[in-house]
């Protein structure tokens, strides 16, 4: 069920059974420098690399952001950006920035974040942190590999963070890649380097336990992307499921990257069987949401799926078929339908192409 991406040295209450864990090694002592104690729960990087002093994030900040800029955003929006908390439950808050949003779990475990926004705002976001209770990030887990939910990877790994993903999401990382957003010019995501890499995946399950509560990941297939993973908090009943939930405005379906249409349905019904009428649904943009308002996702989800089918089998064009306006009853919530169309459209030819190869 689980696939982990190298031997790790961690205590035996933190993953759950069915994952290989050694002993941790003894302690590392804490450098005079740091300003907090990093917890047992931390050890050096398996394969000797020492863990980073807090005091050198400043350095490690700009060797990050003086990287090729894969963000469409700009330096002006980024020195803007302001950290906003939302407290959606005991020990676990929404930290919204410029960027995928960020869930932290904060308690006697320490702190677990789940994506990590550019490097840029991971100082902003560590204060807002500390202001929670906690301090250093000890565990983040990427829902997904794309820069905006990724990229402060770049400073968390070098830190000592240890880094979650699916098994897919890591492979991406670990080549140079292009997004097309189609609204937009595509733009490379170049590699990371090994310090900002996921250092344990899983495929299809995998469970953590930390501050008193079970976390569970979750990957159905392809659906935003090819490595998607949905994060439930299971004493919540909340879950965060990066960019196959936008709560912003349509979805993004990473086509040319592996990324489905019928896999975004299935992954969110899924989720849905997961949790229980009322959970709190963190999406990957926009405000926090509720159950409900996941399952009217997929119910648009499925009728612009239904239209879009029907277009296609008449023998539609990708420029017809926007003219049609197969999303018009959902455009007054969702907003502008043009990238939903061309990633849907592409998704579903692509399938109709498989089905004729066999």
């Amino acid at each position: 069920m689980s696939e982990i991406g190298v031997v790790l040295f961690m205590p035996a209450a933190v993953v759950s059974s069915g994952i290989a864990v050694r002993a941790m090694p003894p302690r590392r002592p804490v450098p005079p420098c740091e300003p907090h104690r990093r917890r047992a729960i931390l050890a050096p990087r398996p394969w000797g690399r020492a863990m980073k002093k807090p005091c050198a994030l400043a350095g490690l900040l700009a060797a990050a952001v003086s990287l090729p800029s894969f963000a469409q955003v700009t330096a002006e929006q980024l020195a803007a950006a302001e950290i906003r908390t939302e407290k959606v439950g005991d020990r676990l808050w929404v930290l919204f920035g410029l960027g995928g949003n960020i869930a932290v779990s904060v308690g006697p475990d320490g702190v677990l974040a789940v994506d990590t926004q550019f490097p840029e705002l991971v100082p902003r976001y560590l204060a807002a942190i500390r202001e929670l209770g906690g301090s250093g990030v000890d565990f983040a887990i990427n829902t997904h590999w794309h820069y905006d939910h990724a990229d402060g990877n770049l400073v968390l790994g070098p830190t000592g963070t240890w880094i979650v993903a699916h098994a897919s999401s890591r492979a991406m990382l670990l080549e140079d890649n292009v997004i097309n957003t189609v609204v937009r010019p595509p733009f490379p995501q170049k590699a990371y380097p090994a310090g900002a890499l996921p250092m344990a995946t899983f495929t299809d399950r995998m469970q953590l336990h930390f501050n008193g509560e079970t976390i569970d990941l979750l990957h159905t297939g392809p659906a935003h992307t090819t490595g998607d993973a949905a994060v439930i908090f299971r004493e919540h009943n909340a879950v965060h499921l990066g960019d196959v939930f936008n709560n912003a405005g349509y979805p993004f379906i990473d086509t040319d990257n592996g990324g489905d249409l019928d896999g975004t349905i299935a992954f969110c019904e899924a989720v849905l069987e997961e949790l229980r009428p009322g959970a709190t649904v963190i999406p990957g943009h926009g405000p926090v949401a509720k159950y409900e308002d996941l399952e009217a996702y997929v119910a648009m989800l499925k009728g612009v799926r239904a239209k879009l089918s029907e277009l296609i089998r008449s023998g539609a064009t990708l420029e017809q078929a926007i003219a049609a306006k197969p999303t018009a009853e959902w455009d007054a919530r969702y907003g502008d339908p043009t990238r939903m169309i061309d990633r849907g459209y592409a998704a579903l030819q692509r399938q109709n192409a498989s089905r004729q190869r066999r």
